[in-house]
């Protein structure tokens, strides 16, 4: 029995889309997973084995693969498609002999301090600075830089990550970090200009450029949230191929010759500086709105990289595609959500999807974890698709009972 070993999934979204694609590819998917509500729900059934175990612990998970192999599985990749488990997959993918993604890449992009370090001395680089003690020495220099992000190395979806305009919100934030237990911190200038993610896989140190889809950025508090995405088609050469030399230049001072990453770059002054990037497909809806604009599934392409099986990166069709998601400004308990058939029913509309589930907590966007629903939508232009995807999120309300 061919098998591949998936480590920790979503409910929903790019993770849990993976799981369904491995099995249309004609696998077993078996799922190491630390959540016993996962273990005992019935709704994954494209998993041929669920394993409760501690996947904060390599020594166990390897121990589950094994007896995995004893009861008769042909483990061919062992993958991971969340953050946090993506380093150890491949680890562990190397030392059972199924390694294809490069595992030393992965933990680079996954520590914003290597990753930054990586493009030092690099036109992709902002300024910036790592402080990993509170004093006056170790700021000084980036007080002159304001408005500037103060970040955890470590942190995804925009999670304790903040916008601070003022010496007092630098050291305030730089405080706030370093007392939770945070080695060190990051602080780099704030760039402005249009913002874009670009998602690529690479291949033998080819990269293929899948996707570049223009982000729109709602800021809340210091934080940034992306609220909407727009795929671009048609976009003037010169940009474009500026664009792609950076993807390329980025990809490959990080050293990366095979495997998945997405990046965010923003233009600032007719250059290009990275965000940050990470080794791996955007979570939330990304994968389905690839699909519909594009008609790639980019998880089966992955899981295809990973197996050393041909890829098909070729679109099908280029259709004008917007998503946009839904934040909430109160905290509370979801009491219902309303609008999902109207929105269903809206001009243009492929597809929507609501996270909550009633009686949920419901908290303001401080973090990319807290959108709470998006609508997929295709138009006759860029412009018609993104109206069409607004007009419908617009009709979902969440009914909060305020804390």
């Amino acid at each position: 029995m061919s098998a591949i070993v998936f480590i920790c999934t979503q409910r929903s979204g790019s993770s849990r889309e993976a799981l369904k694609a491995a099995r249309n590819l004609g696998y077993e998917v078996i799922l190491l997973t630390n959540s016993l509500i996962q273990v005992r729900s019935e709704e994954f059934p494209e998993v041929k084995e669920m394993v409760l175990c501690n996947i904060e612990d390599i020594d166990d998970i390897r121990n589950e693969i094994k007896k995995l192999q004893k009861y008769g599985y042909e483990i061919v990749s062992i993958i991971s498609f969340i953050d946090s488990y993506g380093y150890t997959a491949s680890i562990l993918a190397e030392e059972f002999g199924v390694g294809c993604f490069t595992a030393e890449a992965i933990l680079k992009m996954q520590d914003k301090t290597s990753s930054r370090e990586c493009l030092k001395n690099t036109p992709y680089a902002p300024w910036f600075k790592i402080i990993n003690n509170k004093t006056d020495f170790q700021i000084r220099d980036a007080k002159y830089h304001l408005p500037l992000v103060v970040k955890d190395p470590h942190s995804t979806g925009s999670k304790d990550v903040y916008l601070v305009n003022t010496t007092d919100e630098l050291y305030n934030k730089i405080d706030r970090l370093l007392n939770n237990s945070y080695h060190e911190v990051i602080v780099e200038e704030y760039l402005e200009g249009p913002q874009y993610l670009v998602e690529t896989l690479v291949e033998n140190k080819k990269v293929h450029i899948v996707a570049i889809i223009e982000q729109e950025i709602y800021l809340y508090k210091g934080h940034s949230i992306i609220i909407g995405y727009g795929l671009k088609h048609n976009l003037p050469q010169e940009f474009e191929k500026s664009l792609r030399n950076a993807v390329n230049d980025i990809i490959n001072l990080h050293g990366m010759e095979n495997g998945s990453c997405h990046l965010e770059l923003r233009y600032v002054n007719n250059s290009w500086k990275l965000v940050e990037i990470n080794p791996r497909i955007s979570g939330g809806g990304m994968n389905e709105f690839i699909r519909y604009g594009l008609g790639i599934n980019l998880v089966e392409e992955t899981l295809k990289l990973a197996l050393k099986e041909p890829l098909n990166l070729e679109p099908k069709f280029n259709m004008y595609t917007n998503a946009q998601y839904l934040i909430c400004f109160l905290t509370g308990k979801l009491i219902k959500v309303t609008g999902r058939n109207d929105a269903i029913k809206s001009d243009g509309v492929i597809s929507v999807f609501i996270k909550p589930r009633r009686g949920q907590m419901i908290y303001p966007p401080v973090s990319m974890g807290y959108r709470y629903a998006y609508v997929i939508a295709n138009g006759q232009s860029e412009e018609d698709a993104k109206l069409n995807a607004k007009i419908a999120i617009n009709k979902i309300k969440l009914h909060v009972l305020k804390e």
